[in-house]
C-alpha cells in the first residue's frame, strides 16, 4: 500500500496532473503526498542565482500551497511541500530516501532530441534511479 508519495512540481500541467494523480492515490489509501518543487541553478544562469539571492522562501511557499490549494481545497491536510535548489533528479531521489517515499509522481514534457541531450529529462533519470515504484503522468 501507497503511504507516502512524492510530486516534483514545476507548475506545468504535467506536474499538476502528477500533483492531482498522487492526491487521488493518498485519498484512497489514507496516505499523504510531498509535494517539492526545485530550482534548478546551471552555470550562466543569471536570473535563477538572482531569484535564489532576493528569495523569501515563506512567500514562495505560501505561494504554491495557494496554487495547491486551488486544484485540492483541502490541500493542507494531504500534502507537505518543500521548496528547494539544485539538480531536480538528484533532489527528488534524495526525498526518496530522506523522508521514506514509497511512490514518486512525476510529469513529464514532451522535449525534441536535441533539448533532450541538452538538458536531460528529470523523468527520465529518476525513472533510471529511483529504487520505488514511479509514475510518470503526461
Amino acid at each position: 500500500m501507497i503511504k507516502y508519495s512524492l510530486v516534483g512540481y514545476d507548475g506545468s500541467e504535467s506536474s499538476r496532473r502528477a500533483f492531482q494523480f498522487a492526491v487521488d492515490l493518498a485519498r484512497c489509501g489514507g496516505g499523504r503526498v510531498r509535494v517539492v518543487s526545485v530550482l534548478q541553478v546551471t552555470e550562466g544562469g543569471a536570473d535563477a542565482v538572482a531569484l535564489m539571492m532576493t528569495d523569501n522562501g515563506a512567500n514562495r511557499s505560501r505561494e504554491l500551497l495557494d496554487e495547491l490549494r486551488a486544484m485540492v481545497p483541502d490541500a493542507d491536510a494531504l500534502v507537505d511541500i518543500e521548496l528547494t535548489h539544485g539538480s531536480p533528479g538528484d533532489v527528488l531521489l534524495a526525498q526518496v530516501q530522506q523522508h521514506n517515499i514509497d511512490h514518486v509522481a512525476i510529469g513529464h514534457t514532451e522535449r525534441g532530441a536535441l533539448a533532450r541531450w541538452l538538458v536531460g529529462s528529470v523523468s527520465s533519470d529518476v525513472l533510471a534511479r529511483s529504487h520505488v515504484p514511479v509514475t510518470v503522468v503526461r
